[in-house]
């Protein structure tokens, strides 16, 4: 089989050429560090090559994460969602970024953006449930923010004053 085609029903179908290089693996941890290097040059003159292409900014960024490098990261994804704002993928590995950064409302906003864009159901399950993770973390985050109303304050004040009285007078 020539590596310029695909075997489809027996027979050999041309594959549609992306300005994407092939992954040469699958698993991120078991990378070398030259071989990240390689595979993010190559992803960089990709870019230079096809710049309105959100498809390989999406790699670049994605590579970057991989290699550690969240702001060139960042701004690869930015700008593959800058070159595609209605790509599902460019939107969902940019608010995945935030996510693992922690800046999740915008995380959040972004994974809204991407549940509209899904196109079939894999892509909108995944986007569900990045969404739905973000909510939990977000969720717990303002748990533990404390009360907003000033009853609530009140309560919870009182509640910290009598635990710290029941800890001195358990010593």
């Amino acid at each position: 089989m020539s590596t310029g085609a695909l075997t489809v029903s027996g027979t050999l179908a041309p594959r549609s050429e992306s300005p994407v290089p092939a992954v040469p693996w699958r698993d991120p941890q078991t990378v070398s560090r030259d071989e990240l290097a390689r595979y993010i040059g190559s992803l960089e003159q990709s870019c230079r090559d096809e710049p309105n292409s959100p498809a390989v900014w999406t790699c670049l960024g994605m590579a970057h994460a991989v290699n550690y490098d969240v702001p060139r990261s960042m701004q690869s994804l930015q700008r593959a969602v800058e070159v595609a704002p209605t790509n599902f993928w460019a939107r969902l590995k940019y608010a995945e970024l935030h996510y693992r950064v922690r800046t999740l409302n915008v995380a959040e906003e972004e994974t809204l953006k991407a549940v509209d864009l899904a196109e079939n159901p894999l892509q909108l399950a995944m986007a569900r449930k990045q969404l739905r993770d973000i909510r939990a973390i977000n969720y717990r985050r303002v748990a533990l923010d404390g009360p907003k109303s000033s009853v609530g304050r009140a309560l919870y004040y009182l509640g910290l004053l009598l635990f710290a009285i029941a800890v001195v007078m358990w010593k």
